[in-house]
C-alpha cells in the first residue's frame, strides 16, 4: 500500500497535476527557453534537482522554521541551491548555461518551487517531499521537452541543433517565436485537458491554518489557482 501511495504521489505531478499544463506554473521559463531542445532540457533538469534538493531541506527543516517568517526562509533554501546548480553548469556546460541566461537564476521565484515548498514540504514527511518534488520535476520536465521538440522540429527543421533537411522547406518559424509558444502552450493545456476528461484539480481549497492573511480574509477560506510567475 505504501509503494502504491509513493507512485501515486510521484506520478501526480507527470499528468493529473501537472505544473505547466494543470496548474499553470511557471509560465515564463515554459515558453521563454523552449525554442531549443538543449535549452529546454537543461532548464528542465536543473529545476528539477533545486526542486527535490530545497523539498527535501525544507520539510527537514519545518519543525523549526518560526511559521511568520516561513517564506523568506524557503527562498533562501532555494536561492542557495539555485546558486550551486547555476555555478556547476556555469562551470562544466557553459554552452547550456550561455543558452539558459538569466532563465537560470530565475529558478529561484518559479512558483513550481516556492509552492512545492509551501504547499507540500513544509507539512510532510521528508520521504514524501523527495517523492514529491521528482515527480513534479520529472512532469515540469517532460512539458519543457514536448513544447521544445514541436518548436524546434517544426520551427527550425532541427533537433537538438540537428538539422533535419527534409523538414527544411516546411518549416513554420513562426513557432519558435514568442506567439508560436504562447498557441504551442495553449494546445498542449488543452490536449491535456481532454486526455484527463476536465478532471484535472485546476483548482484547490486549503486550510486557513497558518495563512498569514487569515486575519484579512473575508471568506473564511482559502483558494489557490494555478498562476504563473
Amino acid at each position: 500500500m505504501k509503494k502504491c501511495n509513493n507512485m501515486s504521489l510521484f506520478l501526480k505531478g507527470i499528468l493529473k497535476e501537472n505544473p505547466v499544463f494543470v496548474l499553470i506554473l511557471g509560465t515564463c521559463p515554459t515558453l521563454a527557453v523552449t525554442n531549443t531542445v538543449i535549452g529546454a532540457l537543461g532548464m528542465g533538469v536543473a529545476a528539477l534537482i533545486v526542486l527535490v534538493c530545497s523539498n527535501v531541506l525544507v520539510s527537514l527543516l519545518r519543525k523549526v522554521i518560526p511559521d511568520n517568517v516561513r517564506i523568506p526562509c524557503y527562498i533562501v533554501i532555494i536561492a542557495g541551491f539555485v546558486t550551486i546548480v547555476q555555478m556547476f553548469v556555469q562551470a562544466y556546460f557553459p554552452e547550456i548555461y550561455e543558452l539558459l541566461g538569466v532563465y537560470l537564476a530565475l529558478i529561484t521565484v518559479n512558483c513550481i518551487i516556492l509552492g512545492r515548498a509551501e504547499m507540500f514540504a513544509g507539512k510532510n514527511t521528508v520521504g514524501k517531499s523527495m517523492i514529491d518534488g521528482l515527480g513534479m520535476g520529472v512532469g515540469f520536465t517532460i512539458a519543457m521537452l514536448m513544447m521544445s521538440i514541436i518548436r524546434e522540429v517544426f520551427g527550425n527543421a532541427s533537433f537538438a541543433g540537428i538539422a533535419i533537411p527534409f523538414l527544411e522547406p516546411f518549416k513554420i518559424a513562426f513557432l519558435v517565436k514568442a506567439p508560436g509558444g504562447l498557441l504551442v502552450y495553449g494546445l498542449l493545456i488543452a490536449l491535456v485537458y481532454v486526455i484527463t476528461k476536465g478532471k484535472a484539480p485546476l483548482k484547490k481549497s486549503f486550510s486557513c491554518e497558518g495563512c498569514p492573511s487569515k486575519e484579512h480574509c473575508q471568506t473564511g477560506s482559502c483558494e489557490v489557482k494555478g498562476g504563473n510567475d
